[in-house]
């Protein structure tokens, strides 16, 4: 275990926030050990992953920051259909999906390109272009951060919803991913219908796409739109995309003809919140530290030497500015600690 620990290299942000205790674990049976140091006894901790979801709104985290670094991709059944595969949770999300791609899996490649790792992938189930994790998400362990004890979840039991878990919910702070399974399949349907990917496609020679044509597809359009964070610090989507009542739509779309919308399985309808931002005239808005990207008004970006509480008044002022002008409240997706 290490102490005062740098973790602008641990957040996607880049801001510089010192941990009082940081520990990498490169083996689920480490977090064992650590249980039983007296640091961890009496200290708080904080699960981290990739960091690319995350929001430090202080320059200190007095506690145990734990990186989850475990790694490996194995097969545990295949009846010549449906494969199922086990990832530890230190897998880079990106590279676990490309592999399944590269061996004709179907099932993930929708979520390609997406910067994290595989263990906080159910905690936020991540979805992108009309797929979500929680899809080909069959179960995880999970360590009970209390008592030390192993648990299972199945699909259920993780109780998924639009960008949340149990693991964000009710047991958030409780339980740390150690692996994830996943069933994929050998035939499968792609899935070509939400964004601009038959656009892209259709431009580039590809009305019939292949699995890896697809997923390559996917991760120019992320490329094209989204900040590497290696150059300008982001989260990615800083905001969910909210869902509203149909009645309610209905009355915006009378106001502006041309708002993109996605219909609900329940009725209501969901509203892309870089629209929103967008319209409220915030694209491209910055300051010396802070800003929010030109090209995707969804992503709020770090050009350096700011704070996260920057991050935190920027949001604010969004969010009162959508509301005032749409009548709609926009929830962060990017976790704040």
């Amino acid at each position: 275990m290490k102490t005062q620990v740098n973790l602008q290299a641990y957040n996607s942000f880049g801001f510089h926030v010192m941990a009082k205790h940081f520990i990498e674990i490169n083996d689920a049976r480490e977090l064992d050990r650590l249980f039983r140091t007296p640091e961890y006894k009496h200290e708080k901790h904080l699960v981290l992953s990739g960091g690319n979801n995350i929001l430090f709104t202080n320059d200190f985290f007095d506690g145990i920051v734990i990186y989850m670094n475990n790694k490996g991709i194995k097969t545990v059944a295949d009846d010549g259909e449906k494969v199922v595969v086990r990832v530890q949770a230190g897998e880079d999300w990106p590279e676990f999906v490309r592999k399944m791609v590269e061996k004709g899996l179907y099932g993930v490649e929708n979520l390609a390109h997406i910067p994290g790792k595989v263990g906080a992938a159910p905690v936020q189930n991540i979805g992108a272009y009309g797929m979500e994790l929680k899809d080909s998400f069959l179960k995880c362990e999970a360590v009970n951060l209390e008592t030390g004890r192993k648990r299972t979840f199945d699909n259920k039991e993780c109780v998924f919803g639009y960008r949340s878990s149990i693991f964000k919910g009710m047991l958030k702070g409780q339980y740390v991913i150690t692996s994830v399974e996943f069933q994929l399949s050998k035939h499968g349907e792609l899935r070509l219908d939400y964004g601009n990917i038959r656009s892209y496609l259709s431009e580039h020679g590809m009305d019939n796409p292949s699995l890896q044509q697809l997923h390559d597809a996917i991760c120019a359009i992320r490329d094209a739109k989204l900040p590497d964070p290696k150059v300008t610090g982001n989260a990615g989507s800083f905001f969910k995309n909210p869902v509203i009542k149909a009645a309610q739509f209905e009355v915006l779309q009378q106001q502006y003809p041309d708002i993109p919308h996605y219909d609900e399985p329940d009725g209501k309808v969901k509203v892309p919140a870089g629209w929103l931002i967008e319209k409220a005239g915030w694209k491209g808005w910055h300051d010396e530290h802070v800003g929010v990207y030109e090209k995707q008004a969804l992503v709020l970006v770090h050009f350096g030497n700011g704070k996260g509480e920057d991050i935190v008044y920027l949001a604010k002022q969004i969010q009162k500015s959508v509301e005032e002008k749409f009548g709609i409240l926009i929830s962060p997706e990017v976790n704040f600690v």
